[in-house]
């Protein structure tokens, strides 16, 4: 069993919180396991009794009969026969007709701890806490992080990570031995859940235009770009003509069934966000590889987009940084945009990171180190590298961390 601490704490922090809890997150990324296996163990180990829980999967045939409201309701209400604390435990609720009703209904039980998972076609969308009439919690599940993955892998640190970039962390995909194997669980996760989710849930017809924007998107990431440059795309490199409002509500969907995230740009020094371009990171570098068929595999944008979803799973906002400088060049004065790959926020806490795949000359370090330098602030400033390195402080107060060190340890 690969353990998932860091979801029960998430878990444990909203019990009895008088709200629905609402588990989302990628396909496939163990939303069931967590809700149906750990959460449940974790109940039993503190003392509550088994009657006490009241798990139901919705997907299940043999629970047909229950994707009735008023079915599910009244087996529910059956099974509550005291007013000892009861944690009902839904999985796919989806399938139940009126389910937002359903929920509702416990929101004044006060013995009543409601957590449920849908599928992202027709639930889990980024404005499903609204259904709830603002009692809805939501608790993110992302794919396994470095450190979960490493749990049950059998080899050295170096080859756990080369492989943990490739094949990324759903958590099936790591259980997996084969090569092979893992890259068709892949391929055919892609093709016939990811694409097949999005189809339904916006009644998209013909997925050919998203199959072709999801490739381009994969082929960009740790790249700047807007609708407008991927319209440019379509029309110059596929052949096709497709509308930058299109383009704006498929991105919004891919978003919106959690395969990518968007990171804004932000101007450090004129502290305002810059609304275009922008960058896109996936979820699951795993399924984002083999949406390529495993052709495009650069380090640097891995490495990138490693980063970017470690720290989005430790709670961070991130985006793009952009400072800009005036420089004299050939007697003339210019004005130049130097890019932080990541400006992090949490609570009233800053960090800016910059991403280094290898920094194997003075001219390399000091276009790391150009950006920070001309941050006028006293938040920590980081340079990430994959270069196995003692992390230690330069004279201008930046930290050099190797990305184990960063992906093992807190900052």
């Amino acid at each position: 069993m690969i353990k998932r601490d860091f979801y029960l704490q998430k878990i444990k922090n909203k019990m009895h919180n008088g709200m629905i809890k609402v588990i989302t997150g990628i396909r496939r990324c163990g939303k069931s396991f967590i809700l149906f296996d750990i959460f449940p163990e974790y109940l039993k180990e503190t003392g509550v009794d088994d009657s006490h829980i009241i798990k139901i999967d919705l997907e299940d045939r043999r629970n047909k009969s229950l994707r009735n409201p008023d079915a599910l309701l009244s087996y529910i209400d059956g099974k509550m026969q005291d007013d000892k604390m009861y944690y009902i435990l839904l999985d796919e609720v989806q399938h139940v007709q009126e389910f937002e009703d359903v929920l509702n209904s416990y929101l004044k039980i006060k013995n009543a701890d409601v957590y449920v998972t849908g599928s992202n076609s027709k639930f889990l969308s980024k404005d499903v806490i609204t259904e709830f009439r603002g009692r809805g919690d939501e608790i993110k599940i992302k794919p396994l992080s470095f450190n979960e993955f490493v749990s049950v892998y059998n080899g050295s640190k170096e080859e756990a990570l080369k492989e943990y970039i490739l094949y990324g962390g759903l958590p099936m995909v790591a259980l997996t031995k084969e090569p092979i194997e893992k890259e068709k669980y892949l391929k055919d996760l892609f093709e016939t859940t990811y694409l097949r989710d999005i189809k339904e849930c916006y009644h998209i017809k013909n997925g050919t235009e998203m199959g072709e924007l999801i490739s381009i998107v994969a082929s960009s990431i740790g790249g700047l770009t807007n609708p407008t440059k991927l319209v440019n795309t379509f029309k110059s490199v596929k052949n096709i003509d497709i509308s930058k409002n299109t383009i704006i509500s498929y991105l919004e969907m891919l978003q919106d069934v959690f395969m990518i995230e968007k990171s804004d740009r932000y101007d450090i020094k004129g502290k305002k966000y810059i609304n275009t371009p922008a960058k896109y990171y996936f979820e699951d570098m795993g399924l984002r590889n083999a949406r390529l068929n495993f052709r495009q595999i650069e380090e640097t944008h891995l490495m990138e987009n490693l980063i970017y979803n470690e720290l989005r799973r430790r709670g961070w906002s991130v985006d793009v940084g952009e400072v800009l400088v005036n420089e004299v060049v050939e007697g003339k004065k210019m004005r130049k945009q130097l890019e932080v790959d990541f400006v992090c926020n949490l609570g009233y806490k800053r960090l800016y990171i910059q991403s280094a795949y290898s920094i194997a000359d003075d001219n390399k370090r000091e276009q790391e180190l150009r950006p920070l330098r001309n941050i006028n602030d006293s938040f920590q400033k980081i340079i990430i590298v994959w270069d196995n390195i003692v992390r230690y402080q330069n004279n201008d107060g930046v930290l050099y961390v190797n990305i184990f060190d960063f992906l093992t340890e807190e900052l």
